[in-house]
């Protein structure tokens, strides 16, 4: 069929897939029909075959969706509760992970019927497949208050599952033997051990994964803002190093002892690293192309990557909205399509060393851009710097590390004369990554992108990336100054956001490119949405943040990462004092009263009323009549206090909506 037959089906998985109303989906499914009616009006058996095959892909995209089955754990909990008590079995398929504050754990299990994520406090010593009678209250999750922000409910739907059950008392039924995570476990631990938490974390996410083998906070973060993320997550670079070394050691025995070495070092990794979907496509990948070469054909690649992923999708469709799917797909086209072309042309002026060096991660980020924008909204500066500058110590550690998690079963003295070379190596890598995460502007905040503008984003790069399309680069020059202008626009405008999430809400104002922030509460927990919702709207830093919780905020460097001004009440007392004003350019907030919270909001041009609770109102009732051009109140009004609300339109009145704890308005 080839790679156009093949990005045909895909693109049909995809639309049966995306979250898109059904209307929009029968409308890109006629537009795909119209575009191979034209372009392959002269193929007329290909165009029959993809005609009759779209639809039943974007069927199986429909139906592939993950949701609770009839004996889900969801469906003990009552219609219209939040929650119920329960008493049943579970089996873990995880071990539990300890939280941020290290006093809570949790871990996805199998209940009857289904999964659950069992949250513990404190942390109990307990291991993957171990079975367990549980006590506790099983809760149905809530979905994220934002789409900035994200929330249990969408984390644990893309493992299905729907529920979480906060555990009160368990006891131990038995320990199911699981001789794969006894393995993962003692390596991980061998290497910890013999490097430390940092290094020795590393050597160990070099070869089971981050995703496996969680990393420390400060070293995860450091590699994300240094744009080395790829380098701990268990993906195709990871197998051809393996397989690399296989091969050359196999290359003078018999083809089926060939064949032995090479399957099994794939099976080792697949089960080592877990069936995640970079390293199954990494497989995949690996076992067509080994396959092909062994027959003696030259491979396709492109062809050879959308077959592997027509597969997955086809047995996973949901694994398409997995933000490391989506990463790992666009890196490898990118390798496969721009590094050769891109390679050559830099060979023009740099040495051959140089461009091979320069080309790789060059097309990977490329590649990687509107995805990064969409899910993140922030873009790794020093990405290509980074990259080559690890690059020679990361083969050498990636193959060593797999050897000393080898010898740590078989030889474990061996396998500490060889950390004594391998962890000043991942120790200098630890360094240096952490000094490039800290050079100014490492991560270059740009807000996340809208769906459609990522895709025009996408669109307007194609003819760069690739060189059959150069033709079209005017007009994507063209469209890519619209996507610029147009994100920029957004993110200059005079706008007030509100969140809510329970008894928290966060009023994000903005004017002129730069932001202020109202929390109603200082926790921590608030802190780091707020660092969400920073990050996810392109804000570096806030000019100001004013908290009306009378407690004093916690983590005080988590608020001072986010501004340099943080005003806060004390003892009770309110941060501000009747005229007291909170002020930078185009962007205050006053005082009305001294006996409450209420206050008066500037962003531009935007003037709004902010009325924490009913003292708030009464005390706003009885100032002077203030023009305003909405009114937030953070709680709701009885119906006599509506009818001395301000005569706005309704969506510039803003109170908690009946029967919701959480939402979302913007002005």
């Amino acid at each position: 069929m080839g790679a156009l037959g093949l990005g045909v089906l895909l693109l049909g998985l995809a639309i049966g897939v995306l979250p898109l109303s059904g209307l929009l989906k029968l409308g890109l499914l006629v537009a795909l029909w119209l575009a191979l009616l034209v372009g392959l009006r002269r193929r007329p058996r290909l165009l029959a075959l993809l005609a009759l095959l779209l639809p039943l892909l974007v069927a199986r995209g429909l139906i592939g969706q993950p949701h609770p089955g009839a004996a889900d754990p969801l469906h003990r909990i009552p219609a219209g509760a939040q929650q119920q008590a329960v008493v049943l079995t579970a089996q873990l398929l995880e071990d539990p992970r300890p939280d941020l504050s290290g006093q809570r754990c949790s871990a996805l299990a199998r209940l009857s019927g289904g999964r659950s994520e069992l949250q513990f406090s404190p942390c109990p010593s307990l291991r993957q497949g171990w079975r367990l009678q549980l006590e506790g209250t099983l809760r149905q999750l809530k979905p994220a208050p934002h789409p900035l922000l994200s929330g249990p409910a969408e984390r644990l739907q893309r493992r299905e599952a729907w529920t979480a059950l906060q555990v009160e008392r368990w006891q131990l039924l038995e320990r199911t033997p699981t001789p794969v995570a006894n393995l993962r476990r003692r390596m991980a631990a061998a290497l910890r051990q013999a490097g430390g938490e940092q290094a020795g974390g590393v050597l160990s996410a070099l070869v089971l994964g981050s995703a496996v083998s969680p990393l420390p906070a400060e070293v995860r973060e450091a590699f994300r803002a240094a744009g080395l993320s790829h380098a701990l997550a268990a993906s195709g670079f990871h197998l051809s190093v393996l397989l690399g070394a296989v091969l050359l050691v196999a290359r003078p025995l018999p083809a089926p002892l060939r064949w032995a070495l090479a399957l099994g070092a794939m099976a080792c990794f697949l089960l080592l690293a877990g069936a995640q979907p970079s390293v199954v496509r990494a497989v995949l990948m690996g076992a067509l192309a080994f396959a092909l070469q062994e027959a003696g054909r030259c491979s396709r690649p492109l062809a050879v990557l959308l077959l592997c992923l027509l597969v997955m999708l086809l047995l996973r469709p949901a694994w398409l909205l997995d933000v490391g799917f989506q990463l790992s797909a666009a890196a490898t086209a990118g390798l496969i399509l721009s590094a050769r072309p891109l390679e050559q042309q830099l060979r023009r002026h740099s040495p051959a060393w140089a461009a091979g060096g320069i080309a790789v991660p060059v097309a990977a980020s490329l590649w990687t851009i509107p995805l990064q924008l969409l899910h993140f909204g922030a873009l790794p500066l020093y990405a290509v710097p980074a990259n080559l500058l690890v690059a020679p110590l990361l083969t050498p550690l990636t193959l060593g590390a797999m050897l000393m998690a080898a010898l740590a079963l078989i030889c474990p003295p061996l396998m500490t004369a060889l950390g004594w070379l391998l962890v000043p190596l991942a120790q200098l890598l630890v360094w240096l990554v952490q000094k490039m995460a800290a050079l100014p502007l490492a991560q270059c905040q740009i807000g996340r992108l809208s769906p459609w503008l990522a895709l025009a984003l996408a669109v307007a790069l194609l003819p760069w990336m690739v060189p059959q399309l150069k033709r079209w680069r005017v007009w994507a020059a063209l469209l890519l100054g619209g996507v610029a202008a147009l994100q920029l626009q957004l993110l200059r405008a005079d706008q007030l956001l509100l969140v809510e999430d329970g008894s928290r809400q966060w009023l994000l104002a903005r004017h002129a490119g730069r932001a202020a922030l109202i929390s109603r509460r200082a926790d921590g927990f608030s802190c780091r949405r707020a660092v969400q919702l920073a990050q996810g709207l392109g804000v570096q830093r806030f000019d100001w943040v004013l908290s009306l919780d009378p407690v004093p905020p916690e983590q005080p460097q988590c608020w001072a990462s986010l501004t340099s001004t943080l005003l806060a009440g004390q003892n009770g007392s309110p941060a501000l004092a009747a005229g007291q004003r909170l002020l930078s350019s185009g962007l205050a907030v006053e005082a009305v009263s001294d006996t409450s919270q209420a206050l008066l909001l500037a962003a531009g041009r935007l003037r709004w009323g902010l009325l924490p609770d009913r003292q708030a109102w009464w005390s706003w009732r009885d100032q002077p009549e203030q023009r305003v051009d909405g009114l937030w109140l953070g709680f709701r009004p009885r119906p006599s206090e509506q009818a001395g609300l301000p005569p706005l339109p309704p969506e510039r009145l803003w109170w908690p909506a009946a029967g919701s704890a959480s939402g979302w308005r913007q002005a």
